[in-house]
């Protein structure tokens, strides 16, 4: 069965939030991936306990937390409290901490440390003991472990993800080129194992029949890759990009930030519009519904299991996405199930 997920930044009530989630469902959306990050938006441990109240089939998702600035003991106890509200459907999505951690100057976690956190986690889940100091101390009232993702880019962290997590959230798009080198990495992994592994592939998605007029959302988001040292990933859409100056003007960053229209402006410094149309059909679900379905069923065939959708937008729910993508293209993704 493939998976078609939706992110909620959750940027306004909790209860609002719920709402959207629960109207996800009703459209056939299999997963609310609700994203992390402590001074940009509500806790997100709060929102899925209210969402896991107002929804019935619909899993809930961390996208992603963090092992940082959250310890081991209260991720495993926050988690713990939305699964006993929506048994069965809750899922633990975790990474070495991005927007949570970097703005503080604090550094994310290592793998070793994320794999020991991970060890952690489950273990207090299940029921079991854990030393801390001379003590050992259990979680009262665990209900059992839940399903943990891994949100991974690069190949040492996708290789951890298939070696000791039930799935992996891909952050690289969708193009054959980069999904080819993700699953070989997760493979390794996984080390021929045929146990259940979820393969969600994240991707920026716009329903669209005007590529080069909305490609333009896209162009803070291809900046940030260059920042990051990704040129040789951007390289793979033919696109030749030198690390930016840092742009104070734009807050928090270029990824998040507050006035998307300011972002675009600033970007657009350095990401012309032929640019940002190569990003968003390389590495996007950006097109009319024929070029959607298509690339999805590539990637399918290329080893997906499912989709982590996310709208261009931090600060509002994907209403939009929700209806058009529901709309138009999740029946036709039923056939891949």
């Amino acid at each position: 069965m493939i998976k078609v997920g939706v992110r909620f930044p959750p940027a306004t009530r909790a209860d609002q939030i719920a709402e959207e989630v629960r109207r996800a469902e009703r459209y056939g959306f299999d997963v609310a991936w609700i994203a992390d990050s402590q001074l940009l938006w509500r806790d997100v441990y709060a929102v899925m306990a209210v969402a896991a109240t107002r929804t019935e089939r619909i899993e809930l998702a961390t996208a992603v937390t963090n092992v940082v600035t959250r310890h081991p003991t209260v991720v495993a106890s926050a988690i713990n409290t939305v699964a006993e509200l929506a048994p069965g459907r809750v899922i633990l999505g975790v990474g070495s901490g991005d927007s949570s951690v970097k703005p503080m100057g604090i550094r994310p976690s290592k793998r070793a440390e994320l794999r020991a956190a991970i060890e952690q986690i489950r273990a207090l889940q299940g029921g079991g003991e854990w030393e801390y100091g001379e003590r050992r101390l259990r979680l009262r009232d665990a209900g059992g472990a839940v399903p943990v993702h891994i949100a991974a880019s690069g190949p040492r962290t996708l290789e951890l993800a298939g070696e000791i997590a039930d799935g992996v959230v891909t952050l690289a798009g969708i193009s054959p080129e980069t999904l080819d080198q993700t699953t070989k990495a997760v493979r390794k992994g996984l080390d021929g194992s045929d146990r259940p592994f979820e393969f969600t592939v994240g991707a920026f998605c716009k329903v669209t029949d005007d590529l080069e007029r909305d490609a333009a959302v896209l162009k803070p988001i291809c900046l940030h890759m260059a920042t990051i040292g990704g040129q040789d990933f951007l390289r793979i859409a033919g696109i030749e990009l030198a690390p930016p100056p840092h742009v104070p003007e734009v807050y928090p960053d270029m990824v998040h930030a507050e006035d998307w229209k300011l972002a675009i402006r600033h970007a657009s410094k350095w990401v012309t519009d032929e640019m940002a149309v190569k990003f968003a059909r390389t590495f996007c679900l950006f097109g009319t519904v024929d070029d959607i379905v298509e690339r999805a069923k590539r990637a399918v065939e290329l080893g997906a299991t499912g989709f982590y959708l996310r709208h261009v937008g931090n600060y509002t729910l994907p209403s939009e996405l929700i209806e058009s993508f529901g709309d138009d293209v999740l029946p036709r993704l039923r056939e891949l199930r």
